[in-house]
């Protein structure tokens, strides 16, 4: 029987705004989740977390379900674009064929569908992998010493992303949204799986992968938010009954707070830095990992 715990509401708020921000922001949601509560003496979340089973992983669900909601609130036009387009090539494959729903690069394919495409097919590898994985990783690495040493790695990746981005911008081909292969959009996709380590944001990888494939900042961001709303409210969908169970005894209320709270913080974070990658780069967001990773690696080391 597993034991009743009791999650402060202040604590559920906080990390729901947490949550949602550093979800998009690229600096490792699950990393802070880890670190936050060792660094402001939250004994019982801490302890919590070093567990394999517990309430802290139902907290997560509810929390991950609430930033897919704000990114689909933000995104609602995009998506449903997407799905308008999707419809439209269902209807071409009667005088195309069925072949027409994966040759992508064919020039009569609606670019709508297209892009809803590439995006299903960038979440393939993390859905696999984050399916065998993600359990086994989340109990080895999910501690604080773990989630500081990968938060240090995330600025490293984020800032040398940038210098070859800057090196490569000469030579590279570019692309945009419309342009984008199967191929590239896979190898994005698959950054993504990085982000099972607590520290390394899944947002940053996306986006590093993206620049080096040729995508401008705006763009890699859009598609990395994008890519991100199904992996994150999946992962939150399956782990469900966690959140139903014996896991979720005491503290279903604080964390539908804490959902709703993580949904409104999504949602000004992807405003927000929709706007801010028009004209700006990874680099803040690179020196904050390197010097927050380093500074909590020797406080929890």
């Amino acid at each position: 029987m597993i034991a009743t715990a009791v999650l402060p509401w202040y604590q559920a708020i906080l990390m729901g705004l947490l949550q949602g921000v550093t979800e998009l922001f690229p600096v490792s949601s699950l990393g802070h989740a880890v670190l936050f509560p060792k660094i402001f003496g939250w004994d019982q979340m801490a302890a919590a977390q070093a567990q394999p089973e517990s309430y802290f992983l139902a907290l997560l669900v509810a929390l991950h379900v609430g930033t897919a909601i704000g990114l689909i609130a933000y995104y609602r036009r995009t998506w449903a674009d997407l799905f308008r387009g999707l419809i439209i090539q269902l209807k071409l494959t009667r005088t195309q064929g069925i072949g027409s729903l994966v040759a992508v690069q064919r020039p009569n394919v609606d670019s709508r569908y297209r892009l809803l495409f590439l995006l299903a097919l960038g979440t393939i590898p993390v859905g696999l992998v984050g399916l065998v994985f993600e359990h086994k990783l989340r109990t080895i690495f999910a501690k604080p010493h773990y989630a500081a040493m990968f938060l240090t790695l995330n600025g490293v990746l984020m800032l040398t992303g940038e210098l070859l981005r800057r090196r490569a911008a000469n030579r590279a081909s570019r692309h945009d949204l419309t342009t984008l292969d199967p191929t590239n959009a896979t190898v994005i996709g698959s950054a993504q799986t990085v982000a099972l380590f607590a520290g390394i944001s899944r947002s940053g990888v996306a986006m590093v992968a993206g620049l080096l494939r040729g995508l401008s900042h705006a763009d890699a961001a859009e598609f990395s938010f994008l890519l991100a709303t199904p992996v994150i409210l999946l992962a939150g969908v399956y782990k469900i009954p966690d959140l139903l169970g014996p896991l979720g005894d005491g503290i279903r209320a604080q964390a539908l707070v804490a959902a709703v709270v993580s949904g409104f913080a999504a949602y000004f974070s992807v405003k927000f830095l929709a706007k801010w990658f028009t004209s700006h780069t990874l680099w803040p967001f690179g020196i904050y990992c390197l010097v927050a990773g380093a500074a909590c690696w020797i406080y929890v080391g």
